[in-house]
């Protein structure tokens, strides 16, 4: 069962791979089409707090039909689908059939008021494993994606975290969502920093990718969803870094996602990832 399993997601793989370019460009125009407007949007409330404006749903919609028409045997979870269907996706998902999990707009509470940070995620998972996963960022026009087993990349240029220098904690630039996280892990970062300085962009895809690319170095999520991270953890891995949640469990890519909400602690190599876990788990 294991090795037919196996088999059916290096067949996928192999598949996406040869299709990869086809969904990079549908990524793109359908973010040119509606993300680059400019300006303040009207939006509201969902029932979870978060922002939802027309361009989430434009945006869903445009990409779901596009992968649909490319992809007619895949199934689609999107952010905006109602529960329910969202459900009966991930059941499928975890059935066997290939599945696109897309966040349409992640970061639309930056969106809705003009702050251009922003992106698109879409990602491929196969018995709950992603195999494929693109962030793009229309704002500076940077498109990350990976493969797996074929690396990460950016803009047609590999991401590799192998050769970058190893530096200390005390010496990182963070990225760290404090309003998610347990209040006396976001006390104890705010107020003894063991990290040079901190940041916090709105947008968890390009968090993840940023690690990837090596402008931030360790980062902090308290609750992400699965669209969230999906495409994001993957080419953070493929780049060569290394990823747990608050507990302490690492993340592996042969490991099933999880449909609930979850924490993320990640960093460029494993041992800074360690360094960053001790720090965030005395205090947890």
């Amino acid at each position: 069962m294991q090795e037919r399993r196996n088999t059916r997601m290096a067949t996928e793989n192999t598949l996406i791979t040869g299709d990869r370019n086809a969904v990079i460009t549908l990524v793109r125009r359908c973010a040119h089409r509606h993300l680059l407007r400019g300006g303040t949007q009207a939006a509201d409330r969902k029932t979870d707090g978060s922002w939802v404006t027309a361009t989430d749903h434009a945006m869903q919609s445009d990409l779901q039909a596009g992968l649909a028409e490319r992809f007619p045997a895949h199934g689609f979870l999107g952010e905006e689908m109602d529960l329910a269907a969202q459900e009966a996706a991930w059941r499928e998902c975890l059935d066997g059939r290939p599945t696109w999990v897309v966040d349409p707009l992640d970061g639309t509470s930056n969106f809705r008021v003009g702050f251009p940070v922003f992106s698109v995620t879409v990602a491929l998972l196969v018995g709950g494993q992603t195999v494929f996963g693109v962030v793009f960022d229309p704002s500076r026009d940077e498109c990350f994606h990976a493969a797996r087993g074929d690396g990460a990349w950016l803009n047609g240029e590999r991401l590799s975290l192998v050769n970058e220098p190893r530096q200390a904690l005390k010496s990182c630039l963070a990225t760290v969502d404090f309003k998610r996280l347990p209040r006396d892990v976001a006390t104890h970062l705010a107020c003894d920093p063991p990290y040079a300085s901190q940041r916090s962009i709105g947008s968890v895809a390009l968090d993840w990718c940023w690690v990837a690319a090596h402008r931030v170095q360790v980062y902090v999520h308290g609750k992400q969803k699965l669209w969230d991270y999906a495409a994001g953890q993957l080419i953070l891995h493929e780049a060569g870094g290394a990823s747990a949640d608050l507990d302490g469990e690492l993340d592996y890519l042969d490991r099933p996602l999880e449909p609930l909400p979850r924490s993320a602690v990640a960093a460029t190599h494993v041992e800074l990832l360690e360094d960053w876990l001790g720090e965030l788990r005395a205090e947890s």
